[in-house]
Parts: C-alpha cells; structure tokens; sequence
C-alpha cells in the first residue's frame, strides 16, 4: 500500500464513532460516486481497452451502495444530502486539464481515494468493534475490494505514462499530506 506522507489526525476516528449514523450516510454517498467515477473513467479514449475493468469496478461499487443503503435501513437511518467532502474536492479541483493530464491525473487521484478509503476501512474494522461488531466485520470485507480498486487504478495510470505517473502521484501525495493536516470537524469518511 501507499506510504502516506501524513498520518490520519487522532481525532479522526474519535468523531467517527461518536457519529456512526452521519458517517455510513456519507459512506452511502461515496459508494455511489465511486461507481459513478468508474464510469466516468471510461470516457478516455487512453482507458478504451480497460472498459471491462472499470465495469467490474462501478458493479462491484454500485454492490457496496446497496450493503451501506440496507445497513442505513436496518439501523433506521434516513438517507440524506450529501455533504461536500473538503479532501475529495481539494484532491479533484488539481486535476489538470488537457487529454492525456487529466486522464493520468483522475486515475491517480482515483487510485488515492481508494488507498484512503482502505486504510480508513481497515481502522474501522477495529476501532469499531466495541461498538458494532457487525459494521465493524462490514469494514473488514470492503478492505480488500478497496485495495484492489487503488491498485488498478495506479496500473491503469501507469500503462499511459510511467514517469508522469510516478510525478503526479508524488504531487498528489504532498497536496494530501496538507488537505489531511486541515482541520476538518465535518462526521465524514473523507
């Protein structure tokens, strides 16, 4: 896995689970914009020959959509707005334009998101278990499908361009670092 240049906050697993309910809606959300994205992906002539891979990717997403949606359900949780997540969009609003750039630069920051999200899952999976032993056991199964999401994603990026793929993603790893040290109180996965 990735070599973060900057640890998660202390406080960031804290405010999850005094927030569990906040946080699977965000959860939700963020599963049906990663199946979205998959999607989105397939609209670059470079990823023409991936188009099975990212169908896989947007099922498999659209598939833990649905498991979050029946959790929120069986905890009688409503399904809510979404809330703008300040990472995610401080990550997107530095993808360049331009074919090729924006291309290597969505399927790097692609890749990031999932990276995050399989770190994050796997913190749950034990810092939640006290609380929710069933959502907790929920966090230790997406934990590989999170990874392998990262993982193609760098993959993908890295056919089109290995160089501008090893600089991109050293550029997006330091905007993390600074977007994870901003102090953020919102109750959300990212």
């Amino acid at each position: 896995m990735l070599l973060w240049r900057e640890p998660l906050p202390n406080s960031w697993l804290p405010k999850v689970r005094a927030h569990l309910g906040e946080v699977l809606v965000d959860h939700a959300h963020l599963e049906r914009k990663a199946a979205t994205n998959a999607l989105n992906l397939e609209k670059y002539k470079e990823l023409f020959g991936h188009l099975s891979e990212l169908n896989e990717i947007a099922m498999e997403e659209l598939q833990h959509f649905g498991q979050v949606l029946a959790l929120l359900k069986e905890r009688n949780i409503a399904f809510g707005q979404p809330i703008r997540s300040p990472w995610i969009s401080g990550m997107m609003s530095h993808v360049r334009k331009g074919r090729r750039e924006q291309v290597i630069d969505h399927l790097v920051v692609s890749s990031l998101i999932e990276g995050r999200s399989c770190e994050k899952f796997q913190i749950l999976a034990q810092g939640v278990r006290d609380l929710d032993p069933a959502l907790a056991d929920f966090y230790a199964g997406l934990v590989e499908s999170e990874g392998n999401h990262y993982a193609t994603y760098l993959i993908m990026a890295r056919g089109i361009d290995e160089e501008e793929t090893r600089n991109r993603l050293d550029f997006f790893l330091n905007l993390d670092a600074e977007l994870i040290r901003k102090p953020n109180d919102l109750p959300l996965l990212h």
